[in-house]
């Protein structure tokens, strides 16, 4: 179902993988074709939970990539990590992880407070009694939903 990497000898294996999910700021979410017949995608922060393979998200209560889940909920992520072009060999040296799954908007408070903590925690280290309340006072405006990893490659050249 999953392609394999193609140049095996790029490919990243184990805590790298996890360093990169753990440490990039941001990635890119690229979800399916919309109703307008256009594939859509978008830079999002986020906070990986490496012991359920899950990314979680927050987002509005509602808007394309929410109408775009909501359609078709095969979706893969991407985070860049450190880039550098060399521009006398006509490269770049790069790494990457690509993230394959299953997006699912949350509709369990629990987990939903789980999400947003863990991006607090990713985000606003330092302030996390003062997130608390900012998750209170913004639940109602507040969407989470998750990435449940089903496959994911990593690639780099050092």
């Amino acid at each position: 179902m999953f392609r394999d990497i193609r140049r095996k000898n790029r490919e990243l294996t184990g805590d790298r993988i996890t360093e990169l999910l753990n440490d990039s700021e941001y990635g890119f979410l690229s979800l399916g074709t919309s109703e307008n017949g256009y594939a859509y995608g978008i830079p999002i922060s986020y906070a990986f939970e490496e012991e359920s393979r899950t990314l979680y998200f927050h987002c509005a209560p509602e808007g394309h990539k929410l109408d775009n889940i909501r359609l078709n909920n095969q979706v893969s992520f991407c985070v860049v990590g450190k880039t550098l072009p060399i521009a006398d060999k006509y490269t770049t040296l790069y790494e990457s992880v690509m993230a394959f799954g299953i997006a699912e908007i949350i509709e369990d408070a629990e987990e939903k407070r789980k999400a947003l903590r863990l991006l607090l925690r990713k985000y606003s280290i330092g302030y996390e009694e003062a997130g608390e309340k900012y998750i209170d006072g913004s639940w109602d405006r507040t969407l989470t939903f998750k990435l449940t990893i089903q496959h994911i490659t990593a690639k780099a050249k050092y």
